[in-house]
Parts: structure tokens; sequence; C-alpha cells
């Protein structure tokens, strides 16, 4: 399990193909979520160059109809599995820096964690990943929230503390198949 949180100096960044393809963000502590559901983020190599191209889909509650957020991701030079989101479109005008600060593969299980910066529309925040729709196990859910606890970094801890599950359509979690 490649469990890193902070930016220790033997930190090994997922690689851009690891990162490629649909997460479903499964926990947050960024307030927009709450009243949303089946949150996803699909990010796609964009061909030709170290960018990504960066897609958000979620669907608020209460109602069946999909809204997306589109952006690209360009990496920050100065640390590693770090980017600086540029919204498209209307969204031009928007951007937030955002890092990977631990991810890996549990039985079976990718996840990630990622920490996103203030901006003018949102607190800093954390998401916590999954590779699969139907979301992490309790189990392991625990162990990262265990883990960001314990970032030396009081204002990051009470971060932390406050994450909250994302609901997801999926019926059954890993653990209870």
């Amino acid at each position: 399990m490649n469990y890193v949180m902070g930016k220790a100096a033997d930190f090994n960044p997922p690689s851009k193909a690891w990162l490629e393809g649909t997460w479903h963000v499964t926990h947050s502590t960024l307030p927009m979520w709450k009243n949303k559901r089946n949150v996803c983020i699909t990010y796609k190599a964009i061909e030709g160059s170290e960018q990504i191209d960066d897609l958000v889909s979620y669907q608020p509650l209460g109602s069946d109809k999909n809204k997306e957020v589109h952006g690209v991701d360009t990496p920050s030079p100065a640390v590693p599995a770090a980017y600086d989101w540029r919204g498209k479109g209307w969204l031009k005008i928007a951007s937030s820096h955002w890092e990977v600060l631990g991810y890996g593969s549990h039985a079976g299980q990718d996840w990630a964690v990622t920490y996103f910066a203030k901006t003018l529309f949102t607190p800093a925040g954390i998401d916590i990943y999954s590779r699969a729709k139907e979301g992490l196990s309790d189990e392991l859910v625990k162990e990262i929230k265990e883990g960001l606890t314990k970032v030396e970094d009081p204002g990051f801890g009470k971060l932390a503390s406050e994450i909250f599950e994302i609901q997801n359509d999926s019926k059954s979690k890993p653990d209870e198949a």
C-alpha cells in the first residue's frame, strides 16, 4: 500500500497512467458535496501534453439530472503529485490547486486521497477516491482516516476530522458482498 500523507522525501507520486480513468468521490470535507450524490472525477491524459483533462460529474440530491464541471489539470513544477486546475468554458475564470496526498491498492481496491487548496468559491478540502463505483470497504476508509489524523498540522487535523460520506446510489459495499 502506498500510504503517504505529506511530502516525505521518498514520496513516489502516482503516474499519470495510474491516475487516468474514472474515480468515485466517496468521502469529502467540501460542503458543496453535502447535497450531491454519485460524484465522479474522470482524468484523461491530453495527447502530446503533460496536462490532464478533468471532468467532474454528479447529481443533485433528489434529481436524476447529471451535472458536470470541466477543466484541465497542469502539473505543478514545484510539488510532486500536485496540479493546478483551470476551468473550461464559462468556468475558465476559476482555478484551484490540488495534490495527491496518498494512494494505493488494498485488497484489490484502488484509492486516492486529494487535498484542495482554498479558492474564492470553496474552502480547503480533502476528498477520498475509489476506483470502484461501490466505494471502499469500511475498514480501508477507517485506515485512511487514521492516516490523515497523523499529519502534523493542526489545521489539517481539524479538516480531516470533518470528513463525511457522499451519497452513492450503488447498493453493495465491498465488505458486504
